[in-house]
């Protein structure tokens, strides 16, 4: 199937992303160094969610599984920080990517057969995930990060030519889905 990368970033822009692009597919590459990050566990989330590590499997189940996707688009959401502390604005801009991330991912889900979804940080759909003590609440609104599957963000935007850093007193939130 083809996909329209321009109507897709016009629905990305309409659903509140204010930044979106093609993904380049060259870019999604798994690496162990990433996913060894979320061992440091400074999310609160390892082994505590079922869209962190461990439970959202390993490198190779993310490899197989992305090998299936023939198109990809990146989503961003930019904060402006009045200081380098300015918790409220990240907080906010981080309500507002999930948010839109959550909206979008379901017009997708609507409208292709399959889409993997990878958010920005933990899935936070339900205050208290129930891992590892029964099944996820809401399977089809969850979803793993980016860095949970292993993939280096920054690095992701400069190979598809989308900014990962928009300047001095910014934040960022980067995610992104795959099409068929």
């Amino acid at each position: 199937m083809r996909y329209d990368a321009e109507e897709l970033k016009k629905l990305a822009l309409r659903e509140g992303f204010t930044a979106a692009g093609e993904l380049n597919l060259k870019a999604v590459v798994f690496m162990p160094e990433v996913r060894d990050m979320c061992r440091a566990d400074k999310c609160s989330a390892y082994g505590r969610n079922w869209r962190c590590p461990p439970a959202c499997g390993s490198i190779e189940e993310a490899t197989e599984r992305a090998k299936k996707y023939s198109f990809g688009m990146l989503v961003q959401t930019v904060g402006k920080m009045e200081d380098d502390f300015d918790f409220e604005t990240i907080e906010e801009t981080s309500k507002k990517h999930a948010a839109s991330f959550i909206s979008m991912m379901r017009i997708l889900k609507g409208k292709y057969d399959d889409i993997l979804a990878m958010g920005a940080g933990t899935c936070a759909r339900c205050k208290q995930c129930t891992y590892p003590d029964a099944p996820c609440r809401f399977p089809e609104d969850s979803y793993s990060s980016m860095e949970a599957y292993g993939l280096w963000v920054s690095r992701v935007c400069e190979l598809s030519s989308l900014p990962y850093n928009y300047g001095k007193q910014t934040i960022a939130f980067t995610s992104c889905y795959l099409l068929k």
